[in-house]
């Protein structure tokens, strides 16, 4: 059974039939009961009557109410009405009789565990088809995607692939037997039974499962991508074929995204349109998208108005089942235009759909329960014949706006009519996640009841009025405020008593109420069967109405049916609401399309033939001709009135005189453009931070760059000028200064069919350097972001697809050294769940916050949101108008031509208006009154004015986007001008993006004039070169493409910007035209004068800001056309303010230094400051001159000819507001559709259009989501789209889809967006990106080091041992021999206390004095390249350090370990414990012990060890506060071998540490240490060091290695050491000249492998290298080795320093102090002069100073601590500071040296003497440093008479008479500091102070610590 064709005649059927008929007979009052056999064969929705067999068949039918379109854009015409698809379930009856129930099929169970839920397979997998309808499903070749029927969810259809042989052809054969399927879900393939596969996909069937009746539907993907629904698979030759050749029907769709298709393509946010096929052509209603995907192409023909359709003969084989003869019922006939009402057995109660189901369902027959079935005619229920000459008769197109339930299918002159699905998505409540519905305030519960929603849309009809149309996004919103107050009602009450709903009796009585209060524009229409009656009734209504008869806008059908509960939608009658509502369904390209094709097919020759007569009824061309031959001659072209006339030669050859000041500016970088610029920068540099690899900006040194620009040629003729006036293109290092100009044009492309060749020119570019990093810069990347894909579909768009595939190729996307800039003023098509951009990639515009910012700037933006705002300033003429006139007239044409586009309209009218104000203002004043006054004044000013003011003003936008209807206003308003002789005036420019600009000779040699020097073959290129000529731009194309306009540019007229432009993009790029920076005042004036519209009283005395005031207004020309804004009292015709005229005209005489006219001007008059210089007059300007002006208060103004009044102009305008007439912004003129949603409500909310749709190829995600508000910034917006709106399938974007499986998203790491409002300057801030890249790159590669020449070098100890040169290492003999040089040569001690030698003695004192000049210095510094040798921080990343390095895992910061290390330290007399963090990589540098784990010593090399790849000596870096900055990166400085380097680190800063730098060895120093200075670092580092030695040398002893022979040594080195040199003397030439210095960049490994070869290295204490200094001269060099201090850099030996100690107290100097003391031992110190040491200059961390503070703070603000105040007095009630006791008084002694040794200053003969200590007693005084030890070697002082003692903690070594050989001048000072105050007396005691030494009591101080802090006390004291 499971495969056998149905379709023969069973005997059960025939008796049930039979019964049914005859019943049907008995009851039927009206027609004769069809036969038999047609009912049987004809109507295929028979249904036997059984209870039992109902049931089945109850849900098959509801679960086909729903999905009963298809979704892929085109009409449906896979099922007609007559052709249920009920008739698949005749098989369920094969098996049962009429009364039995069906014998239950008997399913195997399923598998233990496998998942048993409807609508998975046994693999818990999704097979749903709304679950899956966005995935990419890949199915083997030759299997199709079907969709089945499970009987237990009616309402979804489960996706199934299917192999196509065995499913049937069109024609409903050649299926072959059998089955073969796969399962999507889980993947399980090769299911060889139909029975087996419906048990996998749980069907749970009560009969035999069988192909034929459950695989129902072909599965296609529309045109979105959408998977949806398709034909009807054809099993049983196909009955639902009959309508393929159907009658003109249309059925519109559920989708919310796509709808019904016609030929034009996609529209605003759904698919439809105008469907203009006139039955007399027969075409078929949708065009090619549709073919595509029904599975049968609809025939064009034969057009019925029946319902049935009428058939060619060759349909006729097609159309019946094989079965009986195909006799045709004689009461039908082919072509009867009114169908013969048949009888139909009705059908028993359906349940009402459930709510969660599709809205839109398939028309169902019912009947309405009555006591008896009665039978009932089909075709008048469900199906709406639209009357013929529909749009003639009523000159409305009615547009049906898709409700709740089924719409009726449509039949007849379909054309007339429109299908909307606007709303369809607002009832159509989404599913969303419980977070999302927190968010907006809902709970999962409360969703709106049909009657709810019904009744909302009816209060939202109403509350629209007469001018709007219903918006979307409006009406969402009132949705979910309806719905979040349904919540808090329903938590009010207490989560239990449900408020009672509207019940569905009370619906019609409350639908009228609600509709009764609109004055009868929203009627109610109730009907009980179906929306097609009451559809039917209202159309009916409409074609027999008379024109004066009043029309609804709206008519609201509702089908109360008791069956299906109740349904609706709205049909559209307003004739303004119905237009704009069809017209907003077009995309741009559609409508553009529609246009030009009215205007080829000559449709608009009627509107046209009206525009030929003037208003006043004249022949418009025979009037100009006339007044052609009347004149002449021509208008003067500029500095005359209009009166005045030159012959045509005479003015072609008049060229001005004076230089317009149009203060060309050269490009200059502004403010945000820098902060913007850094900003685009640091985000680069995040990118390459991340982590994740994408960029390493180490690897580049060079940028270079491509700029992407749409299709205009002004655009790349104004982006070629920005980058040649910047100048990038020498400051990257591209082009040289000569041919930068020329060769600029390749660096900038246009998307035009050529991209092609130059992008891959640029790609191979981009693969041949890879040390280039190059930029793609795609500005107004928002424009046609349309997919390649889709660009094949799209008949002929050139740009379609081309950005797609520059930006998003493979090359782009991989390409490691090329960044993607994308730039754009709306961004929100970028800004999608699709995004390619990471939201953390977009750099937006910085928010100017104009109050705070206006006193750094110069000029402000002036934007849309100011635009916006400036409606509330209440001055008399806004600069947001809208021309209430032009659309008053516009509305009355639009209803005498319902056929034409309002575009085309409104355009014609719009020549005529302009046409009319020209002839107006010259020849005819009669037609003055039939311009509207904002035209007028607009030509007014153009023409009227030329040359006379030099900040002259007169350009006009006029904005028309068709390119055939901007050609035709050129035409006619050229003409209209020459014959008027204006055509030296002005110049009329076509500003067609695909051309250049073309300008007449006459104004190119004006334009060349004013410029001054432009060279002769100089012409316009862009618009700002027009600056200050007087023109009209007529400019066309789809979009504005962001080209800037010159400051003259005075009106923008955006009149036929209409309601076509409903998404925010579209809208906003509009106004953007006109965005622009003005001077500070015209933001300022304005906010001054609202500040005061309310103060009268005040106004009298206030009068210092009258003047600015008055200026403002006085510049707005009037115009009574404008809304009235910001003013308050009684509104006079004229839309002025009562209350403001009578102030303003008051205040005019206040205003100082005025002098009141005699007849004071009152405002209304409309003066306007023809602005500038002192003494110029006013000119008055008239804006509002028809007669309809005169007001009740003013008289009626006199038109500008006759002589203006004169305002006497003060001397200097008052606070700058000079020329302010030039620095408002442009004026713009809206449509009114327009004006309302850019005009800001009042309330604070945003303007309305920033809630629609934000772009075309965008689509909202769901209907309820939360509101934008406006303090929303841009970023928070960004965020808003990218949760709530979503690519459509033509959108580039759309391919991007989240994995699947994580859900996230891929967004590509190296491309970042810019953001910021039009006009604003982004060319200019992203070329400064790609300077200052440019330049980071280069620091990047570069260091700051510091540069200074050594000091003290002229009274340093010379060497008197000649040494050989070009030895490489010292030889110990003659290097012991060499004196010591005690004094520092370090340029960074400059500051410091010079250590006394014999040859200090005899230097002049006062040139050293001149040198230690002014003390906060600034350090000498210069750049250096980096070399590969460098040392680095934390920003370097590249290939070879990465495992170094090591970032990568969080799991390595683990594998370190921690180990404690103890050893006692006689210095600090107690055990100290360090802890080492060792990681797992690094352990082979240590000892530990077999159990346990536990350190024991750090491994050192024997002295005899010889490996290259090796350095011995470990390597120890203190650092802090540096764990960024710090150069701990050594893997480059040692060419990559192993060595062992050791960061020690304080306590607290040790996870700082750690994190940066996972793979280092960390020392930590004891918390007791965490404040002390560096002497502690080294102290410690040597003191471990030291131990480790012992401990190395027990373990080796053990292994019979002498004690001698384990390496002593290790480095010291600092965190900033970058690059080491070696430098060698070249041969001096013959001539006695200073030889040269070659220096090389060598390694840190070469160094110290160089250093630890030395020759008895082991007999040297301390080795080092000197610092490097651009100043290395071969005279320094001539040594190759010296004995003298050495720091930052050092060999430590320590086993011989074994005795000699860092002092762990010190914070400064610790390194002189200790190479003092370690020479004064006898050891030697060695500092290797061919190798030099550079610095880096870091800005952070390291020996910073402590802030000192006080303990307690007393209040905030206290004068900074000075260094005196370190110390007091003890016990004294002094301020006692935070800070480490010898930090105070290392400082203290720094600033003191005049206090304590006074006699030492500038005395260097007579040194202070040090015992044991060498400390910083400041510049001006000399330290002789003695040590006390025995043996030790001293600097003579014989004969040293010494100014003053220093005793620092001095212990038992220093004696008395020690003291008593040296001798002191009378008067010398003495100093001694010790730990305690007992200490301090008993060391004055022990030493016999007393004897020569004076103290008083006043004398004894202590560091100003508390006593916690252990303070450090000194007495001080005079020798007697």
């Amino acid at each position: 059974m499971g495969n056998s064709y149905a379709g023969q005649l069973k005997s059960a059927q025939f008796e049930e039939a039979l019964h049914n008929s005859i019943e049907a007979s008995l009851r039927c009052s009206s027609v004769v009961p069809r036969p038999i056999f047609s009912q049987l064969y004809l109507d295929p929705d028979q249904h036997p009557f059984s209870s039992a067999d109902v049931k089945p068949k109850v849900e098959d039918l509801d679960k086909d109410l729903v999905h009963r379109y298809t979704q892929n854009g085109s009409l449906d015409f896979s099922n007609n009405l007559t052709v249920n698809e009920m008739e698949d379930d005749e098989d369920d009856e094969e098996m049962s009789d009429s009364n039995s129930p069906p014998i239950p099929y008997s399913q195997k169970p399923a598998p233990e565990g496998s998942c048993t839920t409807d609508g998975f397979c046994q693999a818990g997998k999704d097979l749903r088809l709304v679950s899956l309808c966005m995935e990419q499903i890949d199915i083997p070749a030759g299997f199709l995607l079907v969709g089945a029927k499970s009987p237990n969810l009616p309402e979804h259809i489960l996706v199934c692939a299917v192999d196509k042989r065995f499913l049937p052809d069109d024609h409903g054969k050649n299926a072959l037997l059998g089955f073969s399927g796969n399962c999507i879900g889980c993947g399980e393939r090769g299911f060889r039974y139909f029975t087996e596969f419906s048990n996998h996909i749980n069907l749970k069937l009560t009969t035999q499962p069988k192909k034929q009746k459950h695989l129902k539907y072909y599965l296609v993907r529309s045109s979105q991508g959408v998977l949806s629904k398709g034909p009807l698979i054809c099993w049983k030759e196909c009955r639902s074929r009959q309508s393929s050749a159907t009658c003109h029907s249309m059925k519109p769709n559920s989708s919310g995204s796509s709808t019904v298709t016609p030929e034009n393509g996609t529209t605003n946010g759904y698919k439809s349109g105008f469907i203009q096929t006139d039955a007399a052509n027969g075409n078929s209603s949708h065009g090619g998208k549709s073919s595509a995907s029904s599975s049968t192409p609809a025939r064009p023909g034969n057009y019925s108005l029946s319902p049935r359709p009428s058939y060619a003969s060759g349909d006729q084989a097609t159309m019946f089942i094989s079965g009986p003869p195909k006799k045709r019922h004689r009461g039908w006939y082919p072509g009867s235009p009114v169908p013969q009402p048949g009888l139909v057995v009705p059908v028993p109660t359906v349940r009402p759909l459930s709510r969660t189901e599709s809205l839109l369902s398939a028309p169902v027959p019912q009947t309405p329960l009555t006591g008896i079935l009665q039978p009932r005619p089909i075709p008048a229920g469900e199906t709406v014949i639209v009357p013929e000459n529909l749009l003639s008769n009523s000159g409305v197109r009615p547009v049906i706006l898709i409700g709740y339930g089924t719409l009726p299918y449509f039949y007849g002159n379909v054309g007339d009519i429109v299908v909307s699905p606007l709303l369809v998505n607002c009832y159509k409540i989404p599913q969303l996640e419980n977070k999302d519905l927190e968010h907006l305030g809902l709970t999962g519960s409360q969703l709106l009841s049909v009657e709810n929603m019904i009744l909302l849309t009816i209060q939202y009809l109403v509350r629209l009025g007469p001018d709007q149309i219903p918006l979307r996004e409006e009406f969402e919103q009132i949705m979910l405020k309806a719905m979040q107050e349904f919540t808090l009602r329903e938590r009010a009450l207490q989560m239990g008593a449900q408020c009672t709903p509207v019940s569905p009796g009370q619906l019609p009585w409350l639908a009228r109420l609600v509709a009764s209060v609109s004055q009868d524009l929203v009627h109610v229409i109730v009907t009980q069967n179906s929306l097609a009656e009451g559809i039917s009734e209202t159309l009916r209504t409409l074609s027999e109405m008379r024109h004066y008869q009043r029309l609804p806008d709206y008519v609201v059908a509702i089908c109360a049916s008791k069956i299906r509960g109740n349904e609706f939608c709205v049909v559209v009658l307003g004739q303004h609401q119905s237009r704009a509502l069809a017209e907003s369904m077009l995309t741009t390209s559609e409508f553009l399309k529609e246009i030009s094709y009215e205007l080829i097919t000559g449709k608009v020759s009627f509107l046209a033939s009206h525009f030929k007569t003037t208003s006043l009824g004249d022949d418009l061309d025979k009037l100009l001709d006339k007044m052609q031959q009347r004149r002449g001659s021509v208008v003067t072209p500029f500095n005359g009135d209009l009166n005045e006339c030159v012959s045509a030669q005479e003015a072609a050859a008049m060229i001005p005189t004076q230089n317009l000041d149009l203060d060309n500016e050269t490009f200059q970088i502004y403010q945000p453009q820098l902060t913007v610029a850094r900003k685009l920068l640091s985000q680069v540099c995040a990118i390459a931070d991340s982590g994740s690899q994408s960029l390493d900006l180490g690897h580049f040194s060079k940028v270079d760059f491509i700029i992407i620009v749409p299709r205009s040629e002004v655009l790349v003729q104004q982006t070629l000028q920005r980058i040649r006036q910047s100048g990038v293109l020498v400051d990257l290092g591209l082009e040289e200064n000569g041919t930068a100009y020329q060769r600029a044009e390749k660096y900038v492309v246009r998307l035009d069919n050529e991209i092609q060749t130059k992008f891959e020119v640029f790609m191979r570019r981009v693969k041949q350097n890879p040390y280039t990093l190059f930029v793609l810069v795609h500005d107004n990347s928002h424009v046609e972001l349309t997919s390649v894909i889709s660009g094949s579909l799209s008949h002929g768009e050139p740009s379609h697809g081309l950005a797609d595939r520059v930006i998003n190729c493979r090359e782009v996307l991989e390409a490691f050294n090329l960044l993607v800039l994308q730039v754009s003023s709306f961004p929100y098509t970028l800004q999608t769940q699709q995004s390619r951009i990471s939201s953390s990639n977009e750099v937006h515009w910085i928010q100017l916050d104009s109050m705070e910012d206006m006193s750094c700037q110069e000029k402000l933006y002036f934007g849309l949101n100011e635009y916006s705002k400036s409606l509330q300033w209440g001055i008399t003429s806004p600069l947001l108008r809208c021309d209430e006139t032009f659309e008053k007239m516009v509305n009355t044409l639009l209803e005498r031509y319902p056929r034409l586009h309002s575009m085309v309209v409104r355009c014609y009218l719009l020549i005529q208006q302009y046409s009319e104000a020209l002839m107006a203002l010259t020849t005819m004043a009669s037609l003055r009154d039939h311009s509207t006054p904002e035209t007028l004044s607009i030509m007014d000013d153009l023409i009227s004015s030329p040359g006379k003011t030099r900040s002259g003003r007169h350009m006009l936008i006029i904005r028309v986007p068709s390119v055939q209807l901007a050609m035709l206003a050129k035409e006619r308003l050229q003409e209209v001008r020459d014959k008027l002789g204006l055509q030296y005036r002005f110049e009329i420019i076509l500003g067609n993006p695909a051309s250049e600009l073309s300008v007449a000779t006459h104004f190119v040699a004006r334009l060349k004039t004013w410029r001054g020097n432009e060279p002769e073959e100089w012409t316009p290129r862009t618009y700002q070169d027009l600056e200050g000529l007087p023109c009209i731009v007529i400019l066309t194309g789809k979009d504005p493409l962001g080209e800037t306009f010159p400051r003259s540019l005075k009106y923008c007229d955006l009149r036929l910007i209409d309601s076509s432009y409903l998404t925010r993009t579209a809208l906003e790029q509009e106004v953007g035209l006109a965005c622009c920076y003005v001077s500070k005042e015209v933001i300022r004036g304005p906010a001054v004068a609202l500040d005061l519209s309310g103060k009268e009283q005040e106004r009298a005395t206030t009068s210092e800001n009258d003047a600015d005031e008055l200026l403002i207004d006085l510049e707005r020309p009037q115009s009574n056309s404008s809304a009235v804004t910001g003013t308050s009292g009684s509104i006079m015709e004229n839309g002025v303010s009562s209350s403001s005229t009578a102030d303003k005209s008051q205040k005019l005489s206040l205003t100082p230094g005025f002098q009141s006219p005699a007849n004071s001007v009152g405002l209304d008059e409309g003066v306007s400051a023809g602005t500038a210089g002192a003494g110029e007059t006013l000119k008055q300007e008239c804006d509002s001159l028809g007669p309809q002006l005169a007001s009740s208060s003013t008289s009626k103004p006199p038109p500008p000819s006759s002589g203006a009044r004169a305002l006497p102009w003060p001397g200097q305008a008052p606070r700058g507001c000079r020329g302010l007439h030039a620095a408002l912004p442009p004026v713009v003129i809206l449509s009114k559709a327009a004006y309302s949603l850019l005009g800001a409500p009042r309330g604070g909310k945003p303007p309305a259009s920033s809630s629609l749709l934000p772009h075309a190829d965008v689509a909202w995600v769901s209907a309820l989501r939360p509101l934008l508000h406006k303090d929303m910034s841009s970023e928070e917006q960004s965020l808003y789209y990218r949760q709530w709106t979503s690519a459509r399938q033509h959108h580039a974007d759309f391919s991007n889809q989240p994995d699947p499986a994580s859900g996230a998203r891929t967004c590509h790491p190296r491309r970042l967006l810019l953001t910021g409002p039009p006009q604003v300057g982004k060319t200019g801030s992203y070329l400064q990106f790609l300077r200052i890249l440019f330049r980071m790159l280069i620091r990047l590669l570069e260091v700051d080091v510091y540069d200074e020449g050594e000091i003290n070098t002229d009274h340093s100890e010379s060497s008197e041992v000649s040494q050989s040169e070009g030895e490489p290492w010292p030889d110990i003999e003659s290097f012991s021999k060499m004196p010591f040089d005690v004094s520092v040569h370090d340029p960074k001690y400059s500051l410091m206390s010079l250590v006394y030698t014999e040859k200090l003695a005899g230097v002049k004192q006062e040139a050293i004095k001149d040198s230690k000049a002014e003390e906060p210095r600034k350090r000498g510094t210069m750049s250096m390249m980096l070399t590969k040798y460098a040392a680095y921080n934390t920003f370097h990343h590249c290939e070879q350090c990465h495992q170094y390095m090591d970032f990568t895992s969080a799991a390595q910061m683990s594998d370190s370990t921690l180990h404690a290390f103890t050893f006692s330290s006689s210095m600090l007399g107690e055990e100290v414990q360090l802890y080492f963090i060792i990681p797992k990589s690094k352990e082979s540098h240590f000892v530990f012990s077999k159990q346990g784990k536990h350190l024991e010593s750090m491994r050192l090399p024997l002295v005899s060890d010889k490996n290259l790849n090796a350095v011995k000596s470990p390597i120890f870096t203190p650092s802090s506060g540096r764990h960024e900055h710090g150069l701990l990166n050594l893997f480059h400085a040692m060419e990559g071998i192993s060595h062992l380097h050791l960061l020690v680190v304080k306590e607290y800063e040790m996870p700082l540490y750690r994190k940066y730098w996972p793979n280092h060895i960390m020392l930590v120093l004891p918390g007791m240490f965490n404040n002390a200075g560096v002497g502690a670092a080294r102290f410690l580092i040597k003191e471990l060091s030291y131990h480790n030695l012992e401990l190395e040398r027990n373990r080796l002893e053990e292994l019979g290695v002498k004690r001698q022979c384990v390496w002593p040594f290790i480095v010291v080195m600092d965190d900033s050491c970058v690059l080491w040199n070696i430098h060698s003397v070249q041969d001096q030439s013959s001539q006695p000249m200073e030889a040269g210095v070659s220096s090389k960049n060598v390694s840190l490994k070469s160094v110290l492998q160089h250093i630890e070869a030395t020759p008895k290295i082991i007999h040297y204490a301390i080795l080092g290298i000197q610092k490097w200094s651009s100043k290395l001269t071969s005279q320094s060099l001539k040594a190759p080795f010296s004995r003298c201090h050495v720091h930052d850099f050092i060999l430590l030996n320590i086993d011989l320093t074994q005795n000699v100690q860092y002092d762990f107290n010190r914070y400064f100097c610790e390194d002189v102090d200790f190479n003092l003391r370690t020479n004064s031992s006898g050891l030697l110190i060695c500092r290797f002069n061919n190798f030099s040491l550079m610095k880096k200059h870091v800005q952070v961390g390291g020996q910073r100073d402590f802030i000192i503070k006080p303990k307690i703070m007393v209040s905030e603000s206290l004068a900074p601590i000075l260094p005196l105040q370190y110390v007091c007095a003890p016990d004294s009630e002094h301020t006692l500071l935070a800070a480490p006791a010898q930090f105070l008084l290392e400082k203290f002694l720094q600033h003191a040296s005049y206090k304590l040794f006074p006699k030492a200053i500038h005395n260097f003969k007579s040194p202070v003497l040090a015992i044991d200590c060498y400390l910083n007693i400041g510049p001006e005084v000399a330290i002789c440093y003695v040590s006390s030890r025995p043996h030790s070697s001293n600097v003579s002082c014989e004969g040293v008479f010494f100014s003053g003692l220093l005793l620092y903690l001095c212990d038992s070594f220093v004696g008395a008479d020690l003291l008593k050989k040296f001798n002191f001048l009378k008067g010398a000072t003495l100093c001694v500091i010790c730990q305690d105050r007992s200490s301090l007396r008993q060391t004055i005691v022990r030493l016999e102070l007393e004897d020569e030494w004076q103290f008083r009591l006043r004398d004894e101080f202590q560091t100003a610590n508390s006593s916690d802090d252990k303070p450090l006390y000194f007495l001080t004291g005079r020798h007697v």
